[in-house]
Order: structure tokens, then C-alpha cells, then sequence
């Protein structure tokens, strides 16, 4: 499945798709190749700041545990209580249905840090 090119990409997996000053974030379909079935995801609660580059949450898998990053500093304003409950939505479905949580971005420039959908397929290919 090709990176969606309306999302901005970390080097930690996570995907950004910006919407005036909303960003919303899920993690890449390299990252759940990598970390195999998800079991659990601990988000932040709604009005939660975060920092760019700074954990926000944690993604539990049968293989192993990875750390949730925001590319965007801002407040959390939705999280996807569908993901929280069925995890297994992300493995399905990682890039619409399987979205984790909204941010309210201070500063959405704060994205042209991150790789375009071709940049972020370059550095790290499908499997």
C-alpha cells in the first residue's frame, strides 16, 4: 500500500494529513509491517498539549511496544475511541478508519519537517 501523497511522514512512522490548523495522525503501514499484529494503544485525552517531536502515546503489538510521536506541537482535540477499543482497525485500515488522534496545531508549518509521501517511501521501501 503506497503512502497517501496528502500526508506529511516522520522517520518514526507516523503520518500527518493537515486540515487548516487540525492535523490528524495514524501511524504508517511500514510501522505496523514492523511491529506485526496491534494489541493496545494508550493516547492522550482530548485538550492534552503536545510538543513536536516529543511521545504522546504508546503502541502495543504481539512483537513489541513503540512509542506514538507528534510532528506537530498543538492541543489534542479528538481521539479515535473506535481504535482504542478494536486496535485492530489500525492493522486494517491505517491510513482512514484507523486514524489515532486529532491535533489542533499551533504552528502547522511545523510539518515541512517531515517527508513527502515519495521522500518517505524512498527512505524506507515497502516490504
Amino acid at each position: 500500500m503506497a503512502a497517501p501523497s496528502d500526508r506529511r511522514y516522520s522517520d518514526t512512522h507516523e503520518w500527518h494529513k493537515p486540515e487548516g490548523q487540525v492535523v490528524t495522525l495514524g501511524i504508517t503501514r511500514f510501522a505496523i509491517d514492523e511491529l506485526t499484529d496491534i494489541t493496545f494503544v494508550q493516547l492522550p485525552k482530548p485538550g492534552t498539549q503536545v510538543r513536536a517531536g516529543s511521545p504522546i502515546g504508546e503502541i502495543e503489538s504481539v512483537k513489541a511496544t513503540a512509542e506514538l510521536y507528534s510532528g506537530v506541537s498543538g492541543v489534542v482535540s479528538q481521539v479515535n475511541e473506535a481504535v482504542v477499543k478494536d486496535p485492530s482497525i489500525i492493522n486494517q485500515d491505517p491510513y482512514e478508519k484507523g486514524w489515532l488522534v486529532k491535533i489542533e496545531a499551533t504552528n502547522p508549518s511545523e510539518l515541512v519537517h517531515l517527508h513527502d509521501s515519495a521522500a518517505y517511501e524512498a527512505k524506507f521501501p515497502s516490504h
